[in-house]
């Protein structure tokens, strides 16, 4: 069954599938169809999650298969997320793809999730992504619209109860510059001067390795009373970004043309063509498992080994990261 994004919510609200694959190249409209599966499964008892980033020629997919078929001693549902950064699970993933797609059919005790980039038309219709749309629920994210875009976020903000006002940043901007064609880098100057978007600046500094100056962000950001999670959205969104471009080229895909279908430009276009080489597909891995792990110390959960307290595991995660990346 092939939905649009939009289409999503109404379908959880009329009963929750085994299997769920979404595949897009928006990461933020990616990650909350994502969450919008995971809390309606939390709903029916889902208690349980784990999380297979399958990158790489190498990839071990009887792990996943295993997940799939077992459960631990503290929970009777759980759900498998399966991450195919490249969109390519190769022969193997192609199999154990069909066999999860089959398995979904009358199991009321796992839900699989699988998680793909933007594919071609030829990918989409392949033995193992037409299995998973037979089997289960297929949701494709498209990209907003510019002319959409305006309602679109009218929408969001009135699902929230708020209202936008942009005039005070048009008059700043009327302050700021004289008349005539304002060009890119005036308005992203503008817009960007304001403490709530110093999220994504903190993201470019862990991706440059400044260390000395992450530290000092968390805690400008912590002390103005940032959103923790907004915090860890532009952290976890780089990584993710790091991983997707990685296993591209891993896959045989040149740089430049990885770095433009993952949406990286500008600056960080040129902080990715840095670090990219000096990390590994493991590593990347590995930091993924991390971001999903602070995501849930965010949210209120408790792990090992980490700190319970949000702005202390996102200065873990962010300075593991930053001195990974840091120039040698």
């Amino acid at each position: 069954m092939q939905l649009a994004a939009n289409q999503l919510q109404a379908q959880l609200q009329k009963g929750l599938r085994s299997l769920y694959t979404l595949h897009g190249d928006e990461p933020l409209l990616i990650q909350e169809a994502g969450d919008a599966i995971r809390a309606a499964a939390r709903a029916q008892g889902y208690t349980e999650r784990t999380v297979h980033t399958m990158a790489g020629a190498h990839a071990d997919w009887s792990a996943v298969l295993a997940s799939g078929a077992s459960l631990s001693l503290f929970a009777d549902k759980q759900i498998v997320e399966v991450r195919v950064p490249s969109g390519k699970p190769g022969k193997d993933g192609s199999a154990a793809l069909q066999q999860l797609a089959e398995s979904a059919d009358g199991n009321d005790s796992t839900l699989t999730l699988v998680v793909l980039p933007r594919l071609d038309m030829a990918t989409q219709k392949s033995a193992w992504f037409a299995a998973l749309d037979a089997h289960g629920v297929t949701v494709r994210v498209d990209p907003v619209d510019r002319k959409a875009l305006p309602q679109w976020i009218a929408t969001r903000l009135q699902a929230q109860g708020q209202r936008v006002a942009a005039g005070q940043e048009i008059q700043k901007l009327a302050l700021l510059h004289p008349q005539g064609e304002l060009g890119f880098e005036q308005v992203e100057s503008a817009v960007l001067n304001v403490a709530r978007f110093d999220a994504f600046k903190l993201a470019e500094a862990v991706l440059a390795g400044q260390v000395a100056r992450v530290q000092r962000m968390l805690d400008g950001l912590q002390a103005e009373g940032e959103a923790p999670v907004l915090v860890h959205w532009a952290l976890a969104e780089d990584i993710r970004t790091l991983n997707r471009v990685r296993g591209a080229v891993d896959d045989g895909r040149p740089l430049p043309i990885a770095l433009r279908e993952s949406r990286v430009w500008g600056v960080k276009e040129k902080l990715v063509e840095r670090v990219l080489p000096t990390l590994g597909s493991a590593q990347l891995a590995r930091w993924l498992d991390d971001a999903h792990t602070v995501d849930g110390i965010v949210k209120g959960l408790k792990f090992p080994d980490w700190p319970a307290e949000p702005w202390q595991a996102l200065h873990q995660l962010a300075m593991k990261v930053a001195r990974a990346c840091a120039p040698r």
